[in-house]
């Protein structure tokens, strides 16, 4: 059975991006981990994370950063 986003970090460790304030509450949340980054649905705080190699996480956020899209 795959872990909740409490057993993969506790409450305290997860947080929103400051870009994350609009109100919808649309939002995701973050965890840093010793070797990844979780990522969770901020209305489903006791829901399932997903996980990614921090390497992953980085090149994702520089692609968001510059504006790359997919086709």
């Amino acid at each position: 059975m795959p872990q909740t986003s409490t057993e993969i970090a506790p409450e305290g460790a997860w947080f929103k991006s400051s870009y994350s304030s609009d109100g919808t509450g649309n939002c995701v949340e973050a965890a840093n981990l010793p070797a990844a980054v979780a990522v969770r649905d901020s209305k489903d705080k006791k829901g399932p994370a997903l996980v990614f190699p921090r390497s992953s996480w980085a090149t994702f956020i520089t692609s968001v950063s510059q504006g790359e899209t997919t086709a």
